[in-house]
């Protein structure tokens, strides 16, 4: 059964609102929580930007947090900088310079989808910053591991077929891929951009700082098939380490489709 101890009553409500099973053991008051000042990092996913935080930031932002969300490189509005020489090494430096240039510390970390890659990356270098991480329907690689080996079809028939073109990225698919409420989903299609292949192919080099963050928390989105997903899901929740929940109310783009719950979530477990 779901655990939502830690929640406050507000929270609590909206999560049953939204259909939401919640595993956190452990939890702190999220009004208790909210009275500090709190600096989030926002990474977003594959084909997608710092564009679409925010109605998460916008939310933050209202409640007197610093947010930032940087687009890595090649996508959206530096989609310009695309090319064959944007690897999984270049988006980790994105994030851990943002952070080493802004001279940021005490952050919560949250990585999106493919986020899961470029973040863990970063935290090999600038974990002792970073106070609590969120993994939103992320991936959770571990050392070795390429991206291409875990895509899902599309996104793996896309680089295919940009490969075989001589192309530096892969299109993107259809915002209902990822489930995004139809209201949304011409906003959306309207931002996506091409991911660049060069960060799925690269092997990633990680000797587990990820796992030495003191707070970690893992959310699914479980409408969003992705077996990769899934296994990080179960291994979080059966790792006392970490916080787990779950939304059957929004699809894989869950800053978009579920922004006020999310930030519920967000101020509770930073």
């Amino acid at each position: 059964m779901s655990d939502i101890d830690g929640m406050t009553r507000r929270s609590a409500m909206a999560s049953a609102a939204l259909g939401v099973g919640v595993t956190a053991p452990g939890g702190t008051p999220a009004m208790a929580q909210a009275s500090a000042r709190k600096t989030f990092v926002l990474i977003h996913g594959a084909w997608h930007g710092g564009w679409c935080w925010r109605r998460v930031a916008d939310l933050l932002e209202a409640k007197g947090h610093k947010v930032y969300s940087p687009t890595l490189t090649g996508l959206a509005d530096r989609s310009h900088l695309l090319s064959k020489d944007v690897v999984l090494d270049t988006h980790i430096a994105d994030i851990v310079n943002l952070i080493k240039w802004e001279e940021l510390k005490d952050i919560c970390l949250v990585a999106h989808s493919y986020g899961g890659w470029p973040s863990s990356g970063a935290l090999e270098q600038i974990g002792d910053r970073v106070s609590s991480i969120v993994w939103l329907d992320a991936f959770k690689p571990e050392n070795g591991q390429k991206g291409v080996d875990y895509a899902s079809e599309f996104s793996r028939k896309a680089m295919e077929e940009a490969v075989a073109k001589g192309t530096p990225g892969r299109k993107e698919p259809p915002p209902s891929a990822f489930g995004v409420n139809e209201k949304d989903q011409a906003w959306v299609a309207s931002k996506l951009t091409d991911q660049p292949n060069g960060v799925a192919t690269q092997p990633i080099k990680l000797t587990g700082a990820r796992e030495k963050i003191a707070k970690k928390t893992y959310i699914r989105a479980p409408k969003y098939p992705q077996p990769a997903f899934d296994k990080a899901l179960a291994e979080c929740k059966a790792d006392k380490t970490w916080k787990t929940f779950e939304t059957t109310a929004a699809g894989h783009d869950v800053m978009v489709d579920a922004p006020e719950w999310l930030v519920d979530i967000l101020l509770q477990i930073s």
